[in-house]
């Protein structure tokens, strides 16, 4: 069947000449000058299918590397692994090794990794106790003056402040049942009587509320009927909240009756640490 390629009209012909001289061991330069076809397209064409010589091969200095990487990979080798064996990219590694099967991979022990997580968890709660024991140990006695300026800094920082023109108050509000004991025993320190002293919990309306009550009442030493009228947050059911549950209690509010001029002193106490404070670090 004749095609016309131009000069080289006799495509089947010139393509019978090129596999020939091809087989004899001709290179494509060869068989490119022989036939005078100095387009690469065609000459393509014409030796499509027909492998190269072995003495026009150059030799490859991947080639040590390709095989040892296959090798490697028939022995259950990651991909990763490879890399840092050989030192080449993993695209290469890829291209080497890519028709060969993947290694199977050993399934995780799941018991083992539950009880290594379980000794990470404990060792850290290990860990942070003796922190806390040592930093605890650290504190030693406290004297009343420092007892008093930990008070001041307490209340100025967790305490209601007065607003202009509102009425002054003592009025401390708090989760954290050491932190009001610790407020408790600087009123005592302040020489306040218990019998200024109210106490009321304020809670959350779907919250254990006699629970609650029950809990503030032994905290601080007193009857659970001595409380004043509980107050209830309403409920949002679209609030995502984590203070749920069994160990949640709510706050308890202190407040201390005719206390307006302990609370005038406390800002002045609170100004004079502040002073205090700039003139030691200047």
């Amino acid at each position: 069947m004749a095609h016309s390629h131009g000069k080289y009209a006799d495509f089947e012909d010139l393509r019978e000449q090129a596999i020939t001289l091809r087989r004899a061991g001709l290179s494509r330069r060869q068989i490119r000058d022989r036939l005078h076809v100095h387009n690469s397209d065609i000459l393509n064409r014409l030796l499509d299918g027909e492998a190269a010589p072995e003495w026009t091969k150059r030799p490859n200095a991947k080639d040590d590397l390709r095989d040892r990487a296959r090798e490697l990979r028939l022995q259950g080798w990651t991909y990763d692994q490879i890399q840092v064996e050989l030192g080449c990219s993993k695209s290469s590694i890829s291209l080497w090794v890519r028709d060969l099967p993947r290694p199977e991979r050993p399934r995780p022990n799941t018991q083992a990794a539950r009880l290594g997580v379980q000794r990470a968890v404990e060792n850290r709660a290990v860990a942070r106790a003796e922190l806390q024991a040592k930093a605890c140990a650290e504190i030693g006695p406290i004297t009343s003056r420092e007892l008093f300026l930990v008070g001041v800094g307490l209340y100025w920082s967790e305490g209601a402040k007065a607003k202009p023109g509102s009425h002054r108050r003592v009025i401390f509000v708090n989760s954290d049942a050491d932190m009001i004991k610790l407020f408790l025993a600087w009123l005592d320190l302040l020489g306040v009587e218990p019998e200024r002293r109210r106490f009321s919990v304020n809670i959350h309306e779907s919250a254990d509320v006699p629970a609650a009550e029950a809990y503030w009442a032994s905290q601080v030493g007193i009857d659970i009927d001595d409380l004043l009228k509980t107050s209830l947050k309403r409920h949002n059911p679209k609030t995502n909240r984590t203070n749920t549950g069994a160990s949640y209690h709510g706050c308890l509010r202190v407040a201390v009756l005719q206390s307006a001029d302990l609370h005038r002193r406390i800002e002045g106490w609170w100004s004079g640490m502040v002073v205090e404070a700039r003139r030691g670090t200047a």
